[in-house]
C-alpha cells in the first residue's frame, strides 16, 4: 500500500495488535436512529429537546421532544406523499436552525437518506451534488433554495402549510442497513465524493459515545459544526437518542470567541467540539483574562477535538487556559467520512505530560491495520492506516471505480473488507496509534522523505506561534522550497525560531522559506485551507 522499505509485524507483534483490536461489543443493530428518537419521545415528551435564540421559522426559543417530534411527523408524511420510499435521497439545503433538524429527521422517518448542501455552496456544486445524489426532492428554505438549479419537487422549510397535517408516527420502512445520509467530501480528481452510510453504522458510532462519555437529561450539546460535514453527525443524533437537550449556535457563531462563549454561558452548555485549529484560536482569545471570564464556560465538561492533527502545544494550552480553572477535559477524535465520523479516541491528559497527542484506540467494532507492502507492520514501524468494522461507508454515490479502489480486500486477512486512508500511522507499544500525516503531504526532496506534519508540529511548540502550515513549491527541477505559513503574537522573533529548528529538525526539513500571516486560512469546516495561502514572495537567493 505504500513502498517505502518497512520491518515486517513479527508473531508477537501481531498478537499484540490483536489486543489491540479485540473491540466486539453489543450495540442495538436492529433499529434505525429515528426508532430511537422516537422511544426519547414517549419517554421525555414535555422535556426541553432544543433551543434556538435565531429560529427564523417557528417564533420560539425552544422545542419540547413531542413538539419537535409532531412537526417531524408532519413533514414526513408530506415526504411520502409525495413519493420518497426507502433509500430515497432527499437534499436538504438551511440554515442552522430548527429547521435543519426537522428536515433530517422527517427524511429518515419518510424512510429517506438526507443529504445536506450548504447554501452557500457554488450553483455549479449544487447541480452536481443533486444530480450525482439522485436527489428525490429538494427540502429547504425558500430563500437557500430560489435559485436552485433542480428540477425535480421543492418543498420550504419556511412554509407553514407543511406543518398542519397528522402528527403520529408514520410506520417504520426502514432498515438498519439503509442509507441514514450521504454527505459530500473533497475529491483528488475535483469533483466531490459522496460518501453512503447507513443507520447501523451511525447507531454504532454513537452507542460507543454514550457508553465511553454518557450524557443525560441534564447534558446540553452544542451544535456547531456545518451540518454538510461528517463531524456534525453526533451533534445532530446523540442528544436525541439519550434525552438530552441540543443548542444551536448562530451562523457563523464558530467564527466568533465571544458569541461562542456567551452561548456556552447562557445555555449551560455541557459538551462541544473544535476542530484544532479553532480551539487555539477560542484559548487564544481568554489566554491571559481574567480567571472569572474563563469560568463562565465552567458547565464544559469535555470538548472533543476532531478535523485536524491535535498536537500537545494545543493540549497544554487547553489545560493551561480552560480545564485547570474549570475540570473541563479533552479528547481527541480521529476518522474519515468514510469510516462515520470518528473510528479512534485519545482521552488528552490534564496534568501536561504529553510529548506525542496519538489518534488513540479503535472504538467499539472497528479494527485498525498499519500496512505496508501488504503485510502489516512492526509495532512502531510507519504504514498506511486501513480501517475494518461496522463503520465503514457502503462507498461512493455513483462512483464504482473510487468505490473499488479505496474499499477493498484486506491483504493481511483475506475476506475482510478494509478501507484504505491513506494516513500514515504507527501502533504505539500501548495500544495506541500515532497519526504521521497523509500520504499525499509525504514529500520526497531530492530522495529524503519529509513529513510536512512534523515540520508543523515543531514550528507549532515554540513560542509565541499561534499557528503553521508546511507546504512544498516546485519552481523547477533543481529549485524546491519549503515553505512555512505562520500565524503568531506580537513580539514573535523568526531568528528565534530558525536557532529552534536547527536543534529539532534534520537541515533537510528547516523550511527555506517563512511567511507570516495575521492568521491561518480556514475552509469553513475550521481546517487550514492550503488552496488560500498566498505565494511566497521568492528572490534571487532562492536555492
Amino acid at each position: 500500500m505504500t513502498s517505502d522499505q518497512s520491518v515486517p509485524a513479527t508473531a508477537a507483534d501481531l498478537a499484540r495488535i490483536a489486543t489491540f483490536n479485540a473491540t466486539d461489543a453489543p450495540f442495538p443493530d436492529r433499529v434505525t436512529l429515528h426508532a430511537l428518537f422516537e422511544a426519547q419521545v414517549a419517554r421525555r415528551g414535555s422535556a426541553t429537546a432544543m433551543i434556538c435564540d435565531h429560529d427564523p421559522i417557528f417564533g420560539t426559543q425552544t422545542l419540547t421532544y413531542t413538539e419537535l417530534n409532531n412537526k417531524v411527523n408532519q413533514l414526513a408524511h408530506r415526504l411520502r406523499a409525495e413519493g420518497v420510499r426507502a433509500g430515497d435521497v432527499v437534499a436538504l439545503m438551511t440554515d442552522r436552525s430548527f429547521g435543519m433538524i426537522i428536515g433530517i429527521l422527517a427524511i429518515l422517518k419518510s424512510g429517506g437518506a438526507y443529504l445536506p448542501i450548504s447554501p452557500d455552496s457554488p450553483a455549479e456544486r449544487v447541480a452536481y451534488l443533486l444530480s450525482n445524489g439522485d436527489a428525490r426532492l429538494l427540502l429547504g428554505q425558500a430563500e437557500a433554495t430560489r435559485t436552485v438549479p433542480f428540477g425535480g419537487t421543492v418543498i420550504h422549510l419556511d412554509d407553514p402549510a407543511i406543518f398542519t397535517g397528522s402528527i403520529e408516527n408514520p410506520p417504520i420502512v426502514n432498515a438498519p442497513d439503509d442509507l441514514a445520509y450521504v454527505i459530500y467530501t473533497s475529491g483528488s480528481t475535483g469533483r466531490p465524493k459522496g460518501v453512503m452510510i447507513e443507520h447501523r453504522s451511525v447507531v454504532n458510532r454513537l452507542h460507543w459515545m454514550q457508553r465511553a462519555y454518557p450524557i443525560g437529561e441534564a447534558d446540553v450539546l452544542l451544535q456547531k459544526t456545518p451540518y454538510f460535514f461528517d463531524v456534525s453527525v453526533w451533534e445532530l443524533f446523540w442528544w436525541a437518542l439519550e434525552g438530552a437537550t441540543l443548542c444551536f449556535l448562530a451562523p457563523a457563531g464558530e467564527k466568533n470567541p465571544l458569541t461562542l462563549a456567551a452561548t456556552v454561558r447562557t445555555h449551560r452548555v455541557t459538551m462541544l467540539h473544535f476542530v484544532p485549529s479553532m480551539l487555539n484560536v477560542f484559548l487564544d482569545y481568554f489566554e491571559g483574562k481574567d480567571s472569572r471570564v474563563v469560568r463562565d464556560l465552567g458547565s464544559v465538561r469535555r470538548v472533543f477535538a476532531s478535523g485536524e492533527a491535535l498536537t500537545p502545544s494545543h493540549v497544554r494550552k487547553f489545560n493551561d487556559v480552560w480545564g485547570r480553572l474549570t475540570g473541563a477535559r479533552l479528547t481527541n477524535l480521529y476518522g474519515p467520512t468514510e469510516a462515520t465520523v470518528d473510528v479512534s479516541y485519545f482521552d488528552c491528559p490534564a496534568d501536561n505530560n504529553v510529548d506525542v497527542v496519538p489518534i488513540g484506540r479503535p472504538i467499539d467494532n472497528t479494527r485498525f491495520y498499519v500496512i505496508r507492502n501488504g503485510q502489516q507492520v512492526a509495532i512502531g514501524e510507519s504504514g498506511e492506516l486501513c480501517l475494518a468494522g461496522v463503520g465503514l461507508a457502503r462507498g461512493y454515490r455513483n462512483n464504482a471505480g473510487l468505490t473499488a479502489d479505496k474499499f477493498v480486500d484486506n491483504p493481511v486477512n483475506s475476506g475482510e473488507r478494509i478501507y484504505r486512508t491513506g494516513d500514515i500511522a504507527r501502533w504505539m507499544a500501548d495500544g495506541n496509534v500515532e497519526y504521521l500525516g497523509r500520504e499525499d503531504h509525504q514529500v520526497k526532496i531530492r530522495g529524503l522523505r519529509i513529513e510536512l506534519g512534523e515540520i508543523e508540529n515543531t514550528i507549532r511548540e515554540f513560542a509565541g506561534v499561534i499557528d503553521c502550515v508546511a507546504v512544498v513549491k516546485r519552481y523547477s527541477e533543481t529549485v524546491i522550497l519549503i515553505v512555512a505559513y505562520l500565524a503568531s503574537r506580537p513580539g514573535f522573533d523568526l531568528e528565534s525560531l530558525k536557532s529552534y529548528l536547527k536543534d529539532r529538525l534534520p537541515d533537510y526539513m528547516i523550511p527555506n522559506r517563512f511567511v507570516t500571516l495575521d492568521h491561518i486560512p480556514v475552509t469553513p469546516s475550521g481546517k487550514a485551507d492550503r488552496a488560500a495561502l498566498p505565494e511566497p514572495v521568492i528572490d534571487g537567493s532562492a536555492s
